[in-house]
C-alpha cells in the first residue's frame, strides 16, 4: 500500500468512527410519510428508517435503532446522502451503493456516480460479513421508498 492509499484509508476509518460516535440525522420523525424497518439478524443491528417526500422529493431523511458501528455509520451518511434528490435518484443511489460493496467489478457504478463520504463504506466489501451491517439501512431505505410494507432483512 503506498503512502496515498494509506492515507486515503484513514480518512475513510475517521469518517466511518464520526458517524458512529456522532451519527447524523438519528431522531425519530414524528411527520415521516414513508417508514420501514430492517433487520441483520446474524450481528443484530436493527434500524428504522423515516422519510418525509413532498412533490417526489426527499425532503428530510432520518433513523433510530442500534448496531454495529458501520451499521450506524451507514445510516447515518444514508440520510445525508438521499436529503434533497429525487425518490428516483435516491433508489438509483441504493442499486449504485449496493453494487459497490458487493458487485465482483465496482468500476461501472464508481464511473457512474461520485460516491463522495460514501465511499468511507466501500473497504467493507473486503469483509463479507459486514457487508450486510453497511447495506442494511440502504435495503431498508429502498423498502420504505416502495412502501414495501415488510421489514428489510440481511438474510
Amino acid at each position: 500500500m503506498n503512502d496515498m492509499q494509506a492515507n486515503l484509508r484513514e480518512l475513510y476509518q475517521e469518517v466511518i468512527f464520526d458517524h458512529n460516535r456522532q451519527p447524523r440525522n438519528f431522531h425519530a420523525m414524528a411527520d415521516a410519510d414513508h417508514v420501514a424497518e430492517g433487520d441483520n439478524p446474524l450481528c443484530g443491528d436493527q434500524l428504522k428508517v423515516y422519510l418525509r417526500v413532498r412533490d417526489g422529493i426527499v425532503e428530510d431523511a432520518s433513523f433510530v435503532g442500534h448496531g454495529c458501528a458501520i451499521s450506524t455509520a451507514s445510516a447515518s451518511l444514508m440520510t445525508e446522502a438521499v436529503k434533497g434528490r429525487a425518490v428516483a435518484e435516491a433508489d438509483a443511489l441504493f442499486r449504485d451503493f449496493q453494487t459497490l460493496l458487493t458487485a465482483a467489478d465496482p468500476a461501472p457504478a464508481r464511473a457512474r456516480r461520485d460516491f463522495g463520504k460514501l465511499e468511507a463504506l466501500a473497504g467493507v466489501r473486503e469483509f463479507p460479513l459486514r457487508v450486510k451491517c453497511a447495506t442494511l439501512a440502504w435495503h431498508t431505505l429502498h423498502n420504505a421508498l416502495v412502501d414495501a410494507g415488510e421489514a428489510a432483512c440481511t438474510e
